[in-house]
């Protein structure tokens, strides 16, 4: 779900059955060539459209059952991140078809005017991925002071863009309804309607807690950050 062309930020790691890896920065498209490359080389089995519904323990190993079938391991590693439930707004006119979670082709927004919906830095990679294209009116909201939480580097490609007349940014602004043509904001006390085809929303994704609470995972929250 990776925009094509997505600058992936990755360190040193060394893994078993692989050995070292050291990308640095790359894209999408070469570090997913070098993961299929992986898993052909160690043979490691995947199982794609599977949702994992329940694990249980049975003596020594667990049960999991799954959307298909049921697996007995040993061990069971959670590595679910959050992806795949997407933070809505919970604003009125979410539900239009203009409202997506994701960008995966800048292309598809040429000449069109798009609102991105949030601080991280998903939220600034799809703006400064639409903003270089030279053909979208491209507007950045983010109900913060600060991109705090996203990278350095993501930060200063915004700053640049926006310096150069690229993309809007709009801080402490906050989505209060979205319609067919446009956009509510309120900022600095008031509400300002800004003209809009297509919002994308990137406000981070939920947690699985029903899932986690019945297989046992206690999940503390602090400052909103699981």
């Amino acid at each position: 779900h990776y925009p094509r062309g997505k600058l992936v930020m990755a360190g040193t790691a060394h893994l078993p059955l692989v050995g070292k890896i050291n990308f640095g920065n790359t894209s999408k498209e070469e570090l997913l060539a070098y993961w299929q490359k992986v898993q052909r080389d160690t043979g490691v089995p995947i199982s794609f459209r599977e949702r994992v519904i329940a694990i249980n323990r049975d003596g020594e190993s667990f049960r999991i059952q799954t959307s298909t079938r049921e697996i007995r391991s040993r061990n069971v590693l959670l590595a679910i991140g959050r992806r795949g439930t997407p933070r809505q707004l919970g604003v009125p006119g979410e539900d239009l078809s203009k409202v997506t979670y994701k960008l995966i082709e800048p292309e598809q927004y040429s000449n069109r005017r798009v609102l991105i919906v949030g601080g991280g830095d998903s939220a600034l990679e799809a703006a400064v991925a639409l903003a270089e294209l030279g053909t979208v009116d491209v507007t950045l909201s983010y109900r913060g002071r600060s991109f705090s939480r996203a990278r350095e580097e993501n930060r200063l490609r915004i700053e640049r863009a926006e310096a150069e007349g690229r993309l809007a940014v709009l801080m402490e602004s906050h989505v209060t309804e979205i319609r067919e043509d446009t956009v509510l904001l309120r900022r600095d006390g008031r509400v300002h309607e800004i003209a809009n085809d297509a919002v994308i929303v990137c406000a981070g994704g939920l947690l699985p807690t029903d899932l986690l609470d019945r297989i046992g995972i206690a999940v503390d929250t602090k400052y909103g950050t699981a």
